[in-house]
């Protein structure tokens, strides 16, 4: 039976239906100083009992964070039992490898499922995910396909997954040597960005999270990456007087983008959060993940800066801030894989595939002037990739050439 009242009729002889809708959805983003200790109740908060009966949680840990953090597993029974009158422990604590292993083996996505069903987890159940970028994102692909959807809520441990891969709406694994071929948008419930468990990150894993940070700066706001500019030793030093503020505009940026940008689900051309990442991501494969993400996100923003200067709009007095921006922030800006050009250009090709349609690259106008390109020059950026690997072997010298056409 047709509607009685569509909003908008159809013409009845016509042989198609097309009725545009929405969802509508709720960010949940919470900043914390102790969330497992006294700021307990702001997670409490976030998980809504289901009619009557408590919340059931299942916790998940990323194994390098609960080692760091022996302590993890008593501090969340002891949450459980605060807020016993709303929360319900649903199975054991679970933990899972770190780092891209566990977005590598899908036997790992195998276990999850087993899991949440062996606990009867249903759709108003919640998934609380604590650690790095990698673990949240297969924790959370898990989330997103059993019942279509449990109620995920992460608890970001790094400073890459705080400023920006905790905050999106993407889950993925890697599969083919590809990343994040096998994959869904997800809003999480929630997101809770909390300081204190950063305490444990080593400085390496500290520093990756800012080579986003200067990315969306360098899209988004000149004035963030100023900050960035002026804060980056400091940064470096981990005085989180000046690391926390930028780390919460990054994770504030990347979230207006995603729910202000017109295009959450990434179904337009441009992926403009991804400026860097075509030569990043293939970076990370080619040198089988001992590339952090955060260290290759650095790089090739670096790269993508320089070219932006010479085939594009930014001046060579930008892009030179930028690199010594990446530097003082302590990132690395070269790798031995920067010489496999072949292998690296194949990237982009990767990077087209995996938005579909015709290839789309961001770059710079200026700073906070991203365009969007739909062809690259490999000689220009031949040179975009020379420029900055003789910038970050003598780092005393600025070394950017004169800008050519």
């Amino acid at each position: 039976m047709s509607p009685s009242s569509p909003s908008h009729p159809q013409d009845s002889h016509s042989p198609a239906v097309d009725q545009p809708f929405a969802v509508p959805f709720v960010h949940r983003l919470r900043f914390t100083k102790d969330v497992l200790r006294q700021d307990s109740e702001i997670l409490a908060d976030l998980l809504e009992p289901s009619g009557d009966r408590p919340a059931r949680v299942q916790f998940w840990l990323d194994e390098e964070v609960a080692k760091a953090n022996p302590e993890l597993p008593s501090l969340l029974n002891g949450l459980i039992e605060r807020h016993a009158d709303r929360l319900e422990l649903a199975g054991n604590i679970q933990t899972v490898v770190g780092g891209e292993a566990v977005k590598n083996d899908v036997h790992l996505l195998e276990r999850m499922l087993k899991v949440f069903n062996a606990a009867n987890l249903d759709r108003r159940s919640y998934i609380v995910v604590i650690g790095g970028g990698a673990v949240l994102d297969a924790v959370g692909f898990a989330a997103a396909i059993a019942h279509r959807g449990i109620r995920l809520v992460r608890l970001p441990t790094t400073t890459l997954a705080q400023g920006d891969s905790g905050i999106g709406v993407k889950n993925s694994v890697n599969l083919f040597d590809k990343k994040n071929w096998v994959g869904t948008f997800a809003v999480p419930w929630g997101v809770i960005n909390d300081e204190a468990l950063l305490a444990t990150l080593p400085d390496r894993d500290f520093l990756c999270g800012f080579s986003e940070a200067v990315k969306v700066s360098l899209l988004k706001s000149p004035q963030m990456f100023d900050d960035l500019c002026q804060s980056a030793k400091k940064i470096h030093a981990r005085e989180m007087s000046a690391a926390g503020p930028l780390l919460r505009a990054s994770a504030e940026w990347h979230l207006a983008h995603i729910t202000q940008g017109g295009d959450p689900f990434e179904a337009l051309e441009a992926r403009p959060l991804d400026y860097g990442h075509w030569s990043a991501h293939k970076m990370e494969v080619m040198t089988e993940f001992h590339l952090r993400h955060g260290e290759a996100v650095g790089i090739g923003v670096a790269i993508d800066t320089v070219y932006s200067s010479l085939a594009h709009g930014l001046s060579d007095k930008d892009a030179q801030r930028v690199l010594h921006c990446l530097r003082d922030l302590g990132l690395p800006l070269y790798h031995p894989i920067l010489a496999e050009t072949d292998p690296l250009f194949a990237g982009l090709e990767e990077f087209r595939q995996h938005l579909g349609g015709r290839l789309t690259v961001t770059m710079l106008d200026g700073i906070g002037k991203p365009i969007n390109v739909h062809e690259i020059d490999h000689a220009l950026m031949q040179q975009a990739i020379d420029q900055v690997t003789a910038f970050a072997l003598t780092p005393s010298s600025s070394l950017l050439a004169t800008k050519s056409r």
